[in-house]
């Protein structure tokens, strides 16, 4: 049996890049708590996964831009979104006065 985690706890300290850890790999299945610090993709960058990847805000606040759309949309904490497998995306903006909590889970 696996020992308890909590998403929150502990919280990595504020950095220069977002930090990703993998809570779980299981064939397929791969889950992500990513914490952002005002972090957001490069100017002109996408961002394509070849897999499928549903994401939810835990707390803080991003905007989320899909290729041939006008503006990102924003997301706060309890927004989730599914993102499709080679949907070119990208992180448009995460809240600079504080983390961003992500969960990602990438299936498929």
């Amino acid at each position: 049996m696996s020992k308890a985690a909590n998403l929150f706890a502990p919280m990595p300290a504020a950095a220069a890049d977002e930090h990703v850890e993998a809570l779980v790999e299981a064939g397929p299945v791969r889950i992500e708590r990513i914490v952002s610090f005002g972090q957001r993709t490069r100017e002109g960058e996408w961002l394509a996964e070849s897999r499928a990847e549903w994401v939810v805000v835990l707390e803080g606040s991003a905007g989320l831009l899909f290729e041939g759309e006008a503006a990102p949309r924003p997301l706060s904490r309890g927004d989730h979104v599914l993102i499709p497998a080679q949907m070119r995306h990208r992180v448009a903006w995460t809240d600079p006065a504080g983390p961003t909590v992500w969960l990602a889970v990438h299936y498929g």
